[in-house]
Protein backbone atom coordinates (compact mmCIF):
# COMPACT_ATOMS: atom_id res chain seq x y z
CA UNK A 1 0.00 0.00 0.00
CA UNK A 2 1.37 3.41 -0.88
CA UNK A 3 1.79 6.30 1.54
CA UNK A 4 -1.28 8.17 0.24
CA UNK A 5 -3.51 5.20 1.03
CA UNK A 6 -1.95 4.78 4.45
CA UNK A 7 -2.71 8.44 5.21
CA UNK A 8 -6.38 7.80 4.42
CA UNK A 9 -6.51 4.86 6.81
CA UNK A 10 -4.81 6.98 9.46
CA UNK A 11 -7.34 9.79 8.95
CA UNK A 12 -10.26 7.35 9.21
CA UNK A 13 -8.79 5.90 12.40
CA UNK A 14 -8.28 9.36 13.86
CA UNK A 15 -11.92 10.24 13.14
CA UNK A 16 -13.19 7.05 14.76
CA UNK A 17 -11.01 7.82 17.78
CA UNK A 18 -12.25 11.44 17.92
CA UNK A 19 -15.95 10.58 17.78
CA UNK A 20 -15.54 7.64 20.18
CA UNK A 21 -13.88 9.90 22.73
CA UNK A 22 -16.54 12.57 22.15
CA UNK A 23 -19.17 9.97 23.11
CA UNK A 24 -17.03 8.99 26.14
CA UNK A 25 -16.76 5.37 25.03
CA UNK A 26 -13.81 3.04 25.49
CA UNK A 27 -12.59 0.87 22.65
CA UNK A 28 -13.98 -2.12 24.53
CA UNK A 29 -17.42 -0.53 24.80
CA UNK A 30 -17.56 0.47 21.15
CA UNK A 31 -16.28 -2.88 19.94
CA UNK A 32 -18.93 -4.65 22.02
CA UNK A 33 -21.63 -2.38 20.61
CA UNK A 34 -20.69 -3.22 17.02
CA UNK A 35 -19.75 -6.86 17.47
CA UNK A 36 -16.01 -6.90 16.82
CA UNK A 37 -13.03 -7.79 18.99
CA UNK A 38 -11.45 -4.93 20.99
CA UNK A 39 -8.08 -5.52 19.35
CA UNK A 40 -9.71 -5.10 15.93
CA UNK A 41 -11.14 -1.74 17.04
CA UNK A 42 -7.69 -0.70 18.22
CA UNK A 43 -6.17 -1.74 14.91
CA UNK A 44 -8.75 0.30 12.98
CA UNK A 45 -7.99 3.41 15.03
CA UNK A 46 -4.24 2.85 14.63
CA UNK A 47 -4.60 2.25 10.86
CA UNK A 48 -3.06 -1.20 11.14
CA UNK A 49 -6.03 -2.76 9.32
CA UNK A 50 -8.81 -1.64 7.05
CA UNK A 51 -12.45 -1.90 7.93
CA UNK A 52 -15.27 -3.29 5.82
CA UNK A 53 -18.15 -1.03 4.93
CA UNK A 54 -20.34 -3.12 7.21
CA UNK A 55 -18.07 -2.33 10.18
CA UNK A 56 -17.84 1.34 9.20
CA UNK A 57 -21.63 1.58 9.02
CA UNK A 58 -21.94 -0.06 12.46
CA UNK A 59 -19.33 2.33 13.89
CA UNK A 60 -21.22 5.26 12.41
CA UNK A 61 -24.50 4.07 13.92
CA UNK A 62 -22.98 3.36 17.34
CA UNK A 63 -21.27 6.76 17.46
CA UNK A 64 -24.43 8.46 16.15
CA UNK A 65 -22.45 10.28 13.49
CA UNK A 66 -23.14 10.34 9.74
CA UNK A 67 -20.85 8.01 7.80
CA UNK A 68 -19.42 10.87 5.78
CA UNK A 69 -18.06 12.44 8.98
CA UNK A 70 -15.75 9.44 9.40
CA UNK A 71 -14.33 10.26 5.96
CA UNK A 72 -13.81 14.01 6.44
CA UNK A 73 -10.07 14.10 6.27
CA UNK A 74 -8.45 17.19 7.71
CA UNK A 75 -5.02 18.37 6.63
Amino acid sequence: MDRAQIKKYEALGANVYYYRRKRKLTQDQLSEMIGIEPNHMSNIELAKVGASLDVIFRISDALEVPVHKLFEFRD
